[in-house]
């Protein structure tokens, strides 16, 4: 009797095994612009929401006007710091600040400077064209434009849950400052709000 339970149970084991096998998966390409919430974290159209917000405040922002009043009509040149993640999830700001960084140089308003690790990647091959490079060809070192402004934020969240309900809210604030006085000059936010039925 034992003996028959286990072949039994070993034919419907495999039968389960070889059904999750079969099933197929279908993929369907949509627009990349088009909204889709599965999950109801953070996802591509967060990101792209909170780009547009923030690109709108940034650029119609008063330090612009502010700046080049007393610059010579010059344009403010930002670098980019850290956009620190506090939420309950991982969120990679790098989404959202790419397409603000393309709006900065698309309108020409905000002359844009490398940072990070790019920019020590750029570091790292201009010193070494000062011994492989021919001489003419090598870039000098003490030329690289200095900010005037960083632009740094946070990403914070949160959670509010009862049996099979949820929601979530994301608040993003960015905000630039005077490298040189340190001087607030701007504050942008974006929020997000998300009701979720299990």
């Amino acid at each position: 009797m034992m003996k028959r339970f286990i072949q039994l149970s070993m034919i419907a084991l495999s039968c389960l095994i070889i059904a999750s096998c079969t099933t197929q998966r279908k993929v369907e390409r949509v627009s990349y612009d088009q909204k889709i919430d599965l999950s109801g974290r953070w996802n591509d159209t967060d990101s792209w929401e909170t780009a547009q917000n923030m690109i709108t405040q940034i650029l119609n922002g008063r330090w612009i006007s502010d700046y080049k009043k007393y610059n010579d009509n010059e344009r403010p040149k930002v670098i980019v710091g850290l956009v620190k993640n506090r939420s309950h999830e991982h969120i990679d700001a790098e989404t959202f600040i790419k397409d603000m960084e393309k709006a900065f140089i698309k309108t020409g308003a905000i002359r844009l400077i490398q940072g990070g690790e790019s920019r020590e990647e750029i570091r790292f091959e201009r010193e070494d064209q000062q011994t492989n490079a021919l001489p003419s060809t090598v870039k000098q070192w003490g030329r690289e434009l200095g900010a005037d402004f960083m632009l740094q934020g946070t990403i914070n969240s949160i959670v509010d849950e009862v049996e099979r309900q949820m929601v979530i809210y994301y608040q993003i604030d960015l905000t630039l400052t005077n490298l040189e006085s340190n001087e607030v000059v701007w504050i942008g936010d974006e929020k997000i709000k998300k009701y979720v039925r299990k």
